[in-house]
């Protein structure tokens, strides 16, 4: 907000001059900064400056400040007594700067310097460009490309006034090089920050697929740079098994905060992940570890790997496995403890001595309601689609079972007798009906109350939502075709997650909320007679709030003024 002067020019040629209070909004469309007029305070000549003067020293006791601007002063920057204020410039600030001092309060900067240290490099230019594109992910997510034209154009970063893509390139190059400095360095700095509590780590698995055709290796002259083929084919968790894809590991502290982030070829599977896993954490030297997973990794062989070094493990298991240790545990009768108003669990020990296994069964009652609600919704539903089919000759009949075969929700419960007839599959219903909101939980550790044990897996969901959030962080459309290209532009979505994460648990907000705030707070930069002033907006009391909360102080009114020569 701002004093503009304008003038206009009357037929008998003499000026006269406006005064206004006014503020710069951007046109949506076309991106182009105009001034919004909030007040008119008519002619100039007929305004008493006395009167401008009591209204600075309001404004500057409720700041609890000293009155800057009086008529007797003429080095202020905002001391323009005539000539007329224009806008030049106005960016983001907030957000960036609240992500910047949590970089450094984390001290992802000094890892940075501390890895550049004795290289050939301007280590101080190369972290501000990797602090740009990480603070792009969650501020504007992106291209590379895109990221330097809003460091140009739109954001304000200290240190940064422009970056070019290669630059970019570089800075991704390094990060692969830190990478190891850096996730050790950040997770106890943050663990510290936040207090978390590291005996949990959650872990699970996702995948991102690539819009080619082909994955590499599968054309004669495919002349990738990398050595060895990593977009490939595999099991997809985005339902594309069409496309060529990266899996994506995730270890996750209590809270949500993620500690680590692993990037595999495509056609690895959640079996063959977790020795890797364990073995890049064991030198960290956490105290005891209960290891959390999905039923992905609920195999004798990674139960065992998860045992290794003293830490124990939580895993779900498959409900209609047919493991036997699984099928007993699944058919013991025993009577359910409610912990709460929609959660029961049950304990139950299979086998004696050194085969004894504990699982515990968890029903959610709300979960049981939808799924029984979802199986009767499929059913009606593939009941009107079967109705009459007894008349319809074989052959359409058969083209019928394959429209309905391309419906897994519906084809799970049809039929087929033997002369070909559709039929609704009751057994399978009341198989499944028994199975509604349940789930299956496999402990190592035989003392922690099952209770425990049931809200430990249910905090597994914070991996879930952290893909999510991953997935809009601009992960994809990934345009890289060299191997640590990929892993370096996951990793740079991974280190935007870390900052979001530490932002939301110490304000207890989301991202979107905190940062739609944050983005109200600009630096404008105005001309004036005296030269020209830079300076942020003023704060309201949810700005200060969320500053409260993160324990930061507020950013420099003042950023910079260039006064006029002679």
């Amino acid at each position: 907000m701002y004093l503009r002067q304008t003038r206009r020019k009357n037929k008998d040629g003499s000026e006269a001059h406006y005064l206004q209070l006014a503020h710069n909004v951007r046109d949506p469309d076309t991106g182009v900064v105009k001034a919004k007029i909030l007040h008119s305070f008519g002619r100039a000549e007929h305004l008493e400056r006395e009167a401008l003067e009591r209204l600075i020293g309001s404004i500057a006791r409720y700041l609890d400040q000293d009155p800057p601007l009086l008529a007797s002063s003429t080095s202020s920057p905002l001391s323009f007594p005539s000539g007329e204020v224009e806008a030049l410039d106005a960016r983001d600030l907030g957000g960036a700067w609240v992500l910047d001092r949590l970089w450094r309060r984390l001290g992802i900067d000094t890892a940075i310097a501390k890895v550049a240290k004795g290289r050939k490099l301007d280590a101080a230019r190369l972290e501000r460009v990797l602090f740009a594109m990480v603070a792009s992910r969650a501020l504007s997510p992106s291209s590379k490309l895109e990221v330097t034209r809003w460091v140009a154009d739109d954001v304000h970063i200290a240190g940064l006034d422009s970056l070019d893509a290669d630059q970019c390139y570089r800075a991704m190059d390094f990060l692969l090089e830190a990478l190891d400095e850096l996730q050790e360095t950040v997770f106890f700095t943050a663990a510290d920050l936040l207090n978390l509590d590291v005996d949990l780590v959650f872990f699970d698995t996702t995948s991102t697929y690539f819009e080619l055709d082909f994955a590499d290796g599968e054309l004669e002259d495919d002349t990738d740079d990398s050595p060895d083929p990593f977009r490939l084919r595999g099991h997809s968790k985005d339902s594309r098994p069409d496309l060529p894809q990266v899996v994506i590991g995730m270890a996750v502290t209590t809270g949500g905060l993620p500690v680590r982030l692993w990037v595999w070829p495509g056609n690895t599977t959640d079996t063959t992940v977790l020795a890797e896993v364990k073995e890049d954490l064991a030198g960290w030297q956490l105290n005891r570890t209960v290891w959390i997973a999905d039923a992905g990794f609920a195999s004798k062989d990674n139960r065992k790997i998860l045992t290794q070094g003293g830490s124990g493990f939580i895993v779900a298991e498959r409900m209609r496995g047919a493991d036997a240790e699984v099928v007993q545990a699944r058919s013991r009768q025993g009577r359910f403890r409610k912990i709460d108003g929609h959660l029961e669990v049950k304990d139950i020990i299979v086998g004696d001595g050194p085969s004894r296994q504990r699982f515990v069964m968890v029903r959610n009652l709300a979960q049981a309601e939808r799924d029984a609600h979802t199986r009767e919704t499929l059913v009606k539903l593939l009941e009107s689609r079967i109705d009459g089919s007894d008349a319809l000759a074989p052959d359409d009949r058969a083209e019928l079972r394959g429209r309905i075969r391309e419906k897994p929700g519906l084809w799970r419960y049809l039929r087929i007798t033997t002369s070909g007839l559709l039929r609704i599959d009751r057994a399978k219903i009341a198989a499944e009906a028994k199975t509604d909101g349940r789930t299956l939980l496999r402990t190592s550790d035989l003392t922690m109350d099952a209770e425990d044990v049931a809200r430990g897996y249910r905090a597994l969901q914070e991996v879930e939502r952290g893909f999510r959030d991953l997935k809009q962080l601009d992960l994809r459309p990934v345009y890289h075709r060299r191997r640590d290209r990929i892993v370096a532009h996951v990793q740079l979505c991974w280190l935007a997650l870390l900052l979001i994460r530490t932002v939301e648990i110490q304000t207890g907000d989301t991202w979107r909320n905190l940062s739609h705030t944050l983005d109200t707070i600009r630096l404008v930069t105005l001309a004036t007679d005296a030269g020209t002033v830079t300076q942020r907006t003023r704060l309201s009391e949810k700005h200060l709030s969320i500053l409260a909360a993160l324990d930061l102080p507020e950013p420099a009114r003042y950023h910079e003024f260039r006064p006029l020569e002679g």
